[in-house]
């Protein structure tokens, strides 16, 4: 199975230090959706894996956040394009969890859930805790500079094997063009 991970915020649709609260509040980047559909035209099955803290914080619900993937996806649908699956860690950064990136419970439920491997699986995050949990399942983490990926890129810590791109158009153009080389 040709797969790529995502990360959502920052990656398909704008961050806010505030959270992506409502339904109103996700907006994608330019250029996101369209990566989905021609990942998807090329073959590849897009998943979605996202730390969701603003549950445990009591910003929003699990309704709330179903409501702004149902979004997301009809978004990407309208250009073509689909979502696999969408996995989540509703838990805040004290609650001891195994599911919150960058530990690799949700990159492990997605190979378990899919019945794949992760190994050499590009997984695009914006952040160097989506990186650690690709990581830790032996998968290619890509960085792009969205969301807080040019923080990341600045700070450079574990960043030498990671490719970076400007955002995920980037990244889906050098994918599939063949110029994305394995680090």
């Amino acid at each position: 199975m040709k797969l790529v991970i995502l990360d959502r915020d920052g990656v398909i649709n704008h961050d806010s230090d505030k959270y992506i609260k409502s339904p109103e509040e996700w907006i994608p980047i330019p250029g996101s959706l369209e990566a989905i559909a021609r990942l998807n035209r090329e073959g590849y099955k897009v998943v979605v894996v996202s730390n969701q803290s603003g549950i445990a914080r009591g910003m929003f619900d699990t309704d709330t956040l179903a409501k702004i993937h149902a979004k997301m996806i009809e978004a990407i649908r309208a250009k073509g394009g689909e979502i696999e699956a969408i996995f989540f860690c509703p838990h805040g950064p004290d609650d001891g969890c195994r599911c919150r990136k960058p530990l690799p419970g949700l990159f492990e439920e997605v190979a378990d859930r899919l019945k794949v491997s992760l190994g050499g699986v590009y997984a695009v995050g914006d952040d160097e805790r989506d990186l650690a949990a690709a990581r830790a399942v032996n998968a290619q983490p890509v960085l792009v500079r969205t969301g807080k990926g040019r923080r990341a890129a600045r700070r450079g810590k574990q960043l030498k094997d990671t490719p970076i791109y400007d955002d995920l158009a980037a990244f889906a153009d050098a994918l599939l063009t063949g110029s994305l080389a394995r680090h």
